[in-house]
Protein backbone atom coordinates (compact mmCIF):
# COMPACT_ATOMS: atom_id res chain seq x y z
CA UNK A 1 0.00 0.00 0.00
CA UNK A 2 1.47 3.12 -1.06
CA UNK A 3 1.32 6.09 1.96
CA UNK A 4 2.22 9.29 1.54
CA UNK A 5 4.98 11.41 3.95
CA UNK A 6 2.77 14.45 3.88
CA UNK A 7 -0.12 14.37 6.75
CA UNK A 8 -1.86 16.39 9.53
CA UNK A 9 -3.59 15.02 12.57
CA UNK A 10 -5.18 17.13 15.24
CA UNK A 11 -7.17 15.50 18.77
CA UNK A 12 -8.38 17.89 21.19
CA UNK A 13 -9.70 17.01 25.21
CA UNK A 14 -10.63 18.77 28.29
CA UNK A 15 -10.58 17.40 31.58
CA UNK A 16 -11.48 19.15 34.91
CA UNK A 17 -10.95 22.59 33.41
CA UNK A 18 -7.77 21.88 32.00
CA UNK A 19 -7.64 21.99 27.53
CA UNK A 20 -5.26 19.65 25.59
CA UNK A 21 -4.19 20.00 22.53
CA UNK A 22 -2.02 17.94 20.29
CA UNK A 23 -1.07 18.67 16.89
CA UNK A 24 1.18 16.48 14.23
CA UNK A 25 2.36 17.73 10.44
CA UNK A 26 4.43 15.56 8.65
CA UNK A 27 6.30 16.29 5.26
CA UNK A 28 8.64 14.02 3.14
CA UNK A 29 12.53 13.13 4.19
CA UNK A 30 14.98 10.59 3.39
CA UNK A 31 14.60 8.97 7.20
CA UNK A 32 12.66 9.98 9.83
CA UNK A 33 13.18 13.18 12.00
CA UNK A 34 10.92 14.74 14.72
CA UNK A 35 10.46 17.83 15.82
CA UNK A 36 8.63 18.02 19.44
CA UNK A 37 7.48 21.42 21.20
CA UNK A 38 5.84 20.59 24.62
CA UNK A 39 5.15 23.10 27.30
CA UNK A 40 8.22 22.88 30.16
CA UNK A 41 6.25 20.79 32.81
CA UNK A 42 5.88 18.27 29.97
CA UNK A 43 9.36 18.28 28.60
CA UNK A 44 10.35 15.32 30.96
CA UNK A 45 7.60 13.28 28.56
CA UNK A 46 9.44 13.88 25.15
CA UNK A 47 11.61 10.95 24.96
CA UNK A 48 8.48 8.62 25.41
CA UNK A 49 6.34 10.81 22.77
CA UNK A 50 9.27 10.50 20.32
CA UNK A 51 9.43 6.46 20.42
CA UNK A 52 5.68 6.89 20.35
CA UNK A 53 5.64 9.10 17.10
CA UNK A 54 8.45 6.34 15.49
CA UNK A 55 6.39 3.18 16.17
CA UNK A 56 3.97 4.68 13.92
CA UNK A 57 5.59 6.63 11.80
CA UNK A 58 8.89 5.18 9.97
CA UNK A 59 9.83 7.94 7.72
CA UNK A 60 9.58 12.05 7.25
CA UNK A 61 9.80 15.13 8.81
CA UNK A 62 7.20 15.00 11.91
CA UNK A 63 6.64 18.56 14.17
CA UNK A 64 4.76 17.57 17.05
CA UNK A 65 2.99 19.86 19.28
CA UNK A 66 1.36 20.16 22.80
CA UNK A 67 -0.63 23.01 24.04
CA UNK A 68 -2.32 22.91 27.61
CA UNK A 69 -4.40 25.50 29.03
CA UNK A 70 -5.47 25.44 32.99
CA UNK A 71 -8.17 27.42 33.37
CA UNK A 72 -8.23 26.49 37.20
CA UNK A 73 -7.42 28.87 39.90
CA UNK A 74 -4.80 26.43 41.79
CA UNK A 75 -2.86 26.96 38.01
CA UNK A 76 -2.67 30.42 38.58
CA UNK A 77 1.11 31.99 38.57
CA UNK A 78 2.82 32.85 42.07
CA UNK A 79 4.43 36.27 43.08
CA UNK A 80 7.58 35.69 44.37
CA UNK A 81 7.57 38.16 47.07
CA UNK A 82 10.81 38.12 48.24
CA UNK A 83 12.26 38.86 45.15
CA UNK A 84 9.55 41.94 45.06
CA UNK A 85 10.35 42.89 48.40
CA UNK A 86 13.91 43.07 47.62
CA UNK A 87 13.35 44.69 44.48
CA UNK A 88 10.93 47.47 46.41
CA UNK A 89 13.35 48.19 49.17
CA UNK A 90 16.35 48.60 46.50
CA UNK A 91 14.26 51.40 44.62
CA UNK A 92 13.52 53.22 47.56
CA UNK A 93 17.17 53.41 48.70
CA UNK A 94 17.96 55.05 44.98
CA UNK A 95 15.05 57.03 45.35
CA UNK A 96 16.37 58.54 48.57
CA UNK A 97 14.54 59.37 51.63
CA UNK A 98 12.52 62.36 51.02
CA UNK A 99 9.64 59.64 50.20
CA UNK A 100 8.68 61.42 47.10
CA UNK A 101 9.48 58.41 44.79
CA UNK A 102 6.21 56.38 43.15
CA UNK A 103 6.83 52.73 42.27
CA UNK A 104 4.23 51.66 39.76
CA UNK A 105 3.83 48.01 41.49
CA UNK A 106 2.19 46.82 37.89
CA UNK A 107 5.43 47.42 35.68
CA UNK A 108 7.34 45.73 38.64
CA UNK A 109 5.98 42.44 37.90
CA UNK A 110 6.81 42.42 34.54
CA UNK A 111 10.50 42.02 35.77
CA UNK A 112 11.43 37.71 35.23
CA UNK A 113 11.26 36.04 38.34
CA UNK A 114 8.47 38.08 39.89
CA UNK A 115 5.69 35.40 38.45
CA UNK A 116 6.68 31.80 38.98
CA UNK A 117 4.47 28.71 37.81
CA UNK A 118 3.15 26.85 40.10
CA UNK A 119 4.72 23.18 41.47
CA UNK A 120 3.00 20.50 39.85
CA UNK A 121 2.92 17.11 41.97
CA UNK A 122 4.43 14.12 40.03
CA UNK A 123 1.03 12.45 40.03
CA UNK A 124 -0.76 15.33 38.64
CA UNK A 125 1.55 15.47 35.96
CA UNK A 126 1.04 11.51 35.30
CA UNK A 127 -2.72 11.83 35.06
CA UNK A 128 -2.00 15.37 32.39
CA UNK A 129 0.45 13.37 30.40
CA UNK A 130 -2.22 9.98 30.35
CA UNK A 131 -4.73 12.21 28.21
CA UNK A 132 -1.62 13.32 26.38
CA UNK A 133 -0.82 10.11 25.55
CA UNK A 134 -4.41 9.17 24.52
CA UNK A 135 -4.43 12.42 22.42
CA UNK A 136 -1.66 11.94 20.43
CA UNK A 137 -2.82 8.32 19.95
CA UNK A 138 -5.45 9.61 18.20
CA UNK A 139 -3.69 12.51 16.87
CA UNK A 140 -1.29 9.97 14.72
CA UNK A 141 -4.57 8.04 13.72
CA UNK A 142 -5.54 11.02 11.77
CA UNK A 143 -2.53 11.98 10.42
CA UNK A 144 -2.24 7.94 9.26
CA UNK A 145 -5.35 8.54 7.45
CA UNK A 146 -4.57 11.56 5.48
CA UNK A 147 -1.02 9.60 4.65
CA UNK A 148 -3.28 7.01 2.94
CA UNK A 149 -5.94 9.06 1.14
CA UNK A 150 -2.08 11.17 -0.22
CA UNK A 151 -0.95 7.70 -0.90
CA UNK A 152 -4.30 6.99 -3.07
CA UNK A 153 -3.71 9.85 -5.02
CA UNK A 154 0.36 9.04 -5.74
CA UNK A 155 -0.77 5.52 -6.72
CA UNK A 156 -2.87 6.69 -9.38
CA UNK A 157 -0.34 9.27 -10.83
CA UNK A 158 2.35 6.12 -10.63
CA UNK A 159 0.31 4.09 -12.28
CA UNK A 160 -0.37 6.56 -15.30
CA UNK A 161 2.95 7.24 -15.38
CA UNK A 162 4.49 3.15 -15.59
CA UNK A 163 1.51 2.47 -18.08
CA UNK A 164 3.29 5.35 -20.50
CA UNK A 165 6.35 3.82 -20.16
CA UNK A 166 5.05 0.76 -21.33
CA UNK A 167 3.31 2.14 -24.34
CA UNK A 168 6.44 3.79 -25.13
CA UNK A 169 8.45 0.66 -24.40
CA UNK A 170 6.03 -1.51 -26.79
CA UNK A 171 6.59 0.40 -29.73
CA UNK A 172 10.57 1.38 -29.21
CA UNK A 173 10.33 -2.83 -29.73
CA UNK A 174 7.92 -3.20 -32.27
CA UNK A 175 10.45 -0.27 -34.11
CA UNK A 176 13.91 -1.51 -33.13
CA UNK A 177 14.00 -4.51 -36.37
CA UNK A 178 13.08 -2.28 -38.91
CA UNK A 179 16.39 -0.30 -37.75
CA UNK A 180 18.30 -3.21 -38.71
CA UNK A 181 16.09 -3.64 -41.61
CA UNK A 182 16.55 0.45 -42.67
CA UNK A 183 20.53 0.12 -42.42
CA UNK A 184 20.72 -2.54 -44.47
CA UNK A 185 19.02 -1.75 -47.17
CA UNK A 186 21.07 1.86 -47.22
CA UNK A 187 24.78 -0.07 -47.35
CA UNK A 188 23.08 -2.30 -49.81
CA UNK A 189 22.17 0.96 -51.97
CA UNK A 190 25.56 2.62 -51.13
CA UNK A 191 27.52 -0.89 -51.87
CA UNK A 192 25.68 -1.17 -55.29
CA UNK A 193 26.15 2.13 -56.43
CA UNK A 194 30.43 1.45 -55.64
CA UNK A 195 29.34 -1.95 -57.81
CA UNK A 196 28.48 -0.16 -61.24
CA UNK A 197 30.83 -0.28 -63.15
CA UNK A 198 33.36 -3.04 -61.34
CA UNK A 199 34.80 -6.68 -62.43
CA UNK A 200 31.36 -8.79 -61.42
CA UNK A 201 34.03 -11.07 -59.73
CA UNK A 202 34.33 -9.16 -56.87
CA UNK A 203 30.67 -8.98 -55.84
CA UNK A 204 30.28 -11.99 -53.64
CA UNK A 205 33.65 -10.21 -51.58
CA UNK A 206 30.99 -6.70 -51.39
CA UNK A 207 28.16 -8.87 -50.03
CA UNK A 208 30.47 -10.78 -47.24
CA UNK A 209 31.64 -7.27 -46.29
CA UNK A 210 27.63 -6.24 -46.23
CA UNK A 211 26.68 -8.86 -44.01
CA UNK A 212 29.84 -8.81 -41.87
CA UNK A 213 28.69 -4.76 -41.63
CA UNK A 214 25.11 -5.14 -40.81
CA UNK A 215 26.30 -8.00 -38.19
CA UNK A 216 28.13 -5.61 -36.24
CA UNK A 217 25.79 -2.98 -36.52
CA UNK A 218 22.85 -4.78 -34.76
CA UNK A 219 25.05 -6.19 -32.61
CA UNK A 220 25.75 -2.65 -31.53
CA UNK A 221 22.14 -1.03 -31.21
CA UNK A 222 20.43 -4.32 -29.74
CA UNK A 223 18.49 -3.08 -27.27
CA UNK A 224 16.11 -6.18 -25.99
CA UNK A 225 18.03 -6.41 -22.89
CA UNK A 226 17.20 -3.23 -21.90
CA UNK A 227 13.50 -2.94 -22.69
CA UNK A 228 13.14 -6.51 -20.99
CA UNK A 229 14.51 -5.12 -18.06
CA UNK A 230 12.52 -1.97 -18.17
CA UNK A 231 9.76 -4.77 -18.38
CA UNK A 232 10.71 -6.34 -15.26
CA UNK A 233 11.23 -3.36 -13.23
CA UNK A 234 7.77 -2.13 -14.02
CA UNK A 235 6.04 -5.56 -12.77
CA UNK A 236 8.44 -4.93 -9.31
CA UNK A 237 7.31 -1.45 -9.03
CA UNK A 238 3.51 -2.52 -9.77
CA UNK A 239 4.11 -5.87 -7.30
CA UNK A 240 5.62 -2.97 -4.67
CA UNK A 241 2.91 -0.59 -5.15
CA UNK A 242 0.15 -3.14 -3.83
CA UNK A 243 3.16 -4.47 -0.88
CA UNK A 244 2.04 -3.73 3.19
CA UNK A 245 5.87 -3.10 3.29
CA UNK A 246 6.93 0.49 3.58
CA UNK A 247 8.16 0.61 0.03
CA UNK A 248 9.48 4.14 -0.81
CA UNK A 249 13.15 3.41 -0.61
CA UNK A 250 12.72 0.48 -2.81
CA UNK A 251 10.53 2.66 -5.24
CA UNK A 252 12.90 5.10 -5.20
CA UNK A 253 15.79 2.47 -6.22
CA UNK A 254 13.56 1.16 -9.21
CA UNK A 255 13.51 3.88 -10.97
CA UNK A 256 16.81 4.85 -10.94
CA UNK A 257 17.38 1.60 -12.36
CA UNK A 258 14.74 2.24 -15.45
CA UNK A 259 16.28 5.60 -16.04
CA UNK A 260 19.75 3.56 -16.35
CA UNK A 261 18.16 1.56 -18.77
CA UNK A 262 16.33 4.33 -20.62
CA UNK A 263 19.90 5.95 -20.90
CA UNK A 264 21.04 2.95 -22.57
CA UNK A 265 18.37 2.68 -24.99
CA UNK A 266 19.26 6.46 -26.04
CA UNK A 267 22.99 5.83 -26.53
CA UNK A 268 22.45 2.77 -28.45
CA UNK A 269 19.74 4.06 -30.52
CA UNK A 270 20.36 5.14 -34.16
CA UNK A 271 16.53 6.20 -35.05
CA UNK A 272 14.69 9.41 -34.67
CA UNK A 273 11.57 7.44 -33.44
CA UNK A 274 13.05 5.58 -31.10
CA UNK A 275 14.63 8.45 -29.91
CA UNK A 276 11.59 10.70 -29.24
CA UNK A 277 10.32 7.43 -27.36
CA UNK A 278 13.17 7.54 -25.01
CA UNK A 279 12.19 11.12 -24.37
CA UNK A 280 8.82 10.40 -23.17
CA UNK A 281 10.24 7.72 -20.78
CA UNK A 282 12.52 9.47 -19.69
CA UNK A 283 10.23 12.26 -19.22
CA UNK A 284 7.80 9.76 -16.68
CA UNK A 285 10.43 8.44 -14.91
CA UNK A 286 11.36 11.83 -13.64
CA UNK A 287 7.74 12.18 -12.71
CA UNK A 288 7.84 8.60 -10.86
CA UNK A 289 11.10 9.84 -9.14
CA UNK A 290 9.52 13.24 -8.12
CA UNK A 291 6.66 11.40 -6.43
CA UNK A 292 7.89 8.46 -5.05
CA UNK A 293 10.57 11.06 -2.61
CA UNK A 294 6.94 11.34 -0.63
CA UNK A 295 6.24 7.96 -0.25
CA UNK A 296 6.64 6.30 3.16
Amino acid sequence: MILSMTGFGEARAEKSGVTYRVEIRSLNNRYFKASIKLPEPFQRYETEIDKHLRSRLYRGSVSYSLRVKDENPSAAYEINTAILSEYVRQLKEVAGSDGTACIDLARLVEVPGIFQPPEINGNVLDSHYEVVRRLTEQAIDKLVEMRKAEGKALLADLEEQCSEIRTRIAEIQGRAPSVVTEYRRKLQNRVQQLLDGIDGTNVELYQDALSREVAIFAERCDINEETSRIASHLDQFAELCESPELTGRKLDFLAQEMLREANTIGSKSNDAEISRNVVEVKAAIDRIKEQVQNVE
